[in-house]
Formats: C-alpha cells, sequence, structure tokens
C-alpha cells in the first residue's frame, strides 16, 4: 500500500491525533500548568489562567450560532459543549462581581482568539480544528484539573470555580468522544483541505503553549 492510500485508510481523527500529538504533549507538559497542578501556585494564578480561557471560549462560541447550519461547521455545534456561561459563574466566584472590568488577555491569548474569530468568519475547517482542540481535551485532561483544583483550594465538588469542566449535559464522556471523532471522520473535506485542518491544529496548540509559557512568565517561581 503506498504512501497515500495508507493515509486514506486511517480515519482522519487518528491523522489529526497523532499528527499533533507532540505539539499536544508540549501544551500540556508546561511548566505553568506544572507548578499549578504541583501545588506550587496560588489561586490567583489559577482565576488568571482561567480569565485567559474566558477570552478563548467566548470567540469558540460567539460564531456558533453563524456556523449551525455550515455544511463543514455546523456538524459539530452542540449546545452541551457551550462554558462561557461556566467559565463566567467561575469567574465570579475568583474575581468578585466587578470581574469583567479586571480582565485582560494576554498577548498570547489575544492572538489565538483573533484567530479563532478569523477561522469563523473566514474559514469553517479551520474553526473546526480549534472546536476539536479544545472541547475534546476539556472533557479529557479537564478533569485531571478540576480534581487538583477542588483538593487544592477547597472549591465545592463540581461547583463554582470549577464549572468550566463540568459537563452536565453529556451523561457519558466517552461515548460522546467517540461520536465526535466519527464527525471527524466523516468531515465534509477533501484530503487537502483534511491537511490543512491538520495543520491548523497544530497551531492551535501552539497558540496554547503560548498562553501558558506568558502565564508562566506571569507567575515564575520565586528562587
Amino acid at each position: 500500500m503506498d504512501a497515500s492510500a495508507a493515509a486514506t485508510a486511517t480515519p482522519f481523527s487518528t491523522l489529526i491525533r497523532t499528527a499533533s500529538h507532540d505539539a499536544h504533549t508540549e501544551a500540556e507538559t508546561s511548566t505553568f500548568m506544572g507548578d499549578l497542578l504541583g501545588g506550587r501556585l496560588g489561586v490567583d494564578a489559577f482565576a488568571r489562567y482561567t480569565e485567559q480561557l474566558w477570552f478563548v471560549y467566548r470567540a469558540l462560541e460567539e460564531a456558533a450560532d453563524d456556523l449551525a447550519d455550515d455544511p463543514v461547521a455546523g456538524p459539530f455545534i452542540r449546545p452541551e459543549l457551550l462554558r462561557t456561561a461556566e467559565l463566567e459563574r467561575d469567574l465570579a466566584l475568583l474575581m468578585g462581581s466587578g470581574w469583567r472590568e479586571r480582565v485582560s488577555p494576554l498577548p498570547a491569548t489575544a492572538a489565538y482568539a483573533a484567530r479563532v474569530e478569523e477561522c469563523a468568519r473566514t474559514w469553517p475547517a479551520g474553526y473546526v480544528a480549534h472546536h476539536y482542540t479544545r472541547y475534546l481535551g476539556d472533557l479529557s485532561g479537564g478533569q485531571v484539573i478540576r480534581d487538583r483544583a477542588e483538593r487544592q483550594w477547597g472549591f465545592a465538588r463540581k461547583g463554582d470555580g470549577v464549572r468550566f469542566y463540568v459537563f452536565d449535559a453529556i451523561a457519558n464522556p466517552a461515548a460522546f468522544k467517540r461520536d465526535y471523532r466519527a464527525l471527524l471522520d466523516a468531515v465534509n473535506a477533501d484530503d487537502l483541505e483534511r491537511q490543512r485542518i491538520v495543520d491548523e491544529c497544530r497551531r492551535a496548540f501552539a497558540f496554547n503553549t503560548a498562553v501558558f509559557r506568558e502565564l508562566g512568565e506571569e507567575y515564575p517561581l520565586s528562587a
């Protein structure tokens, strides 16, 4: 079997996962996240991280209605995934009632959100790449972050402060992820467009890594 035939035989969801593996690992193993989950940073760092997520998810979700009927992105628009309202509940607890006047994106976060908005406006398949890298990660590794945050800072289990990580409308996350990967495998795109989606997934992980790097610079551990 030649390389092109092998690529065709490999499910697209598998191609995405394997092609973006190194970038995914780099984002997950950032110094900032290691320090945060290792209990070496305070709740203020967790709040700042949650604040950055709000900017990214607002960009993702403000475009959702406009993309609901799109032949490529539309099948991925699932209301049970939406996180903006949950993030706003978390920020109200973490930062207080006037949080909207105090939040600010890091430069890397602003660039990330701008790219999501650009894809939503001009390239729905690119939007799918960002949708995939965020939401499937939330359903997986995000649960580790929730558990650590509850233990370290005393948040109520699955309560405000960690609502972002709680998907009440998804009864079976494993089944949901299988269905999501089936949508990826059936995505309405030719081989060239699929390769562009894979490349955008790598770019999405690079944005995440840049956000973690800037958070690490803002919250360095004292020597």
